[in-house]
């Protein structure tokens, strides 16, 4: 059997083939180890940073969720107090007049 040359477009298993747009560099171009773990760490710190900003809103929101109807009643009473009790004071002051 005779062996084909693919066409020109088609890849080999011997080329590196990268996504559109990507420009990183080859594992060749040098980093040691510690300059290799400072950039992991550094890519770690962003995600769980923006992971627990993310929690920790949710969190936030379903705390203030189960206790807004608990706060809502709290309100409502002080405010009625306040009502009547304001009330009581200028019925007072009315009958001194």
């Amino acid at each position: 059997m005779p062996s084909r040359t693919p066409p020109r477009y088609v890849p080999t298993l011997t080329e590196v083939v990268k996504a559109a747009g990507e420009t990183r560099a080859p594992a060749e171009a040098g980093l040691s180890q510690d300059q290799l773990i400072q950039r992991v760490m550094q890519r770690v710190d962003l995600t769980l940073e923006r992971r627990l900003r993310e929690a920790i809103a949710a969190t936030v929101l379903e705390q203030t969720r189960s206790i807004a109807p608990v706060l809502r009643q709290e309100i409502e009473e002080v405010v009625r107090e306040t009502v009547t009790q304001a009330f009581a004071d200028e019925l007072a002051a009315a009958r001194r007049r």
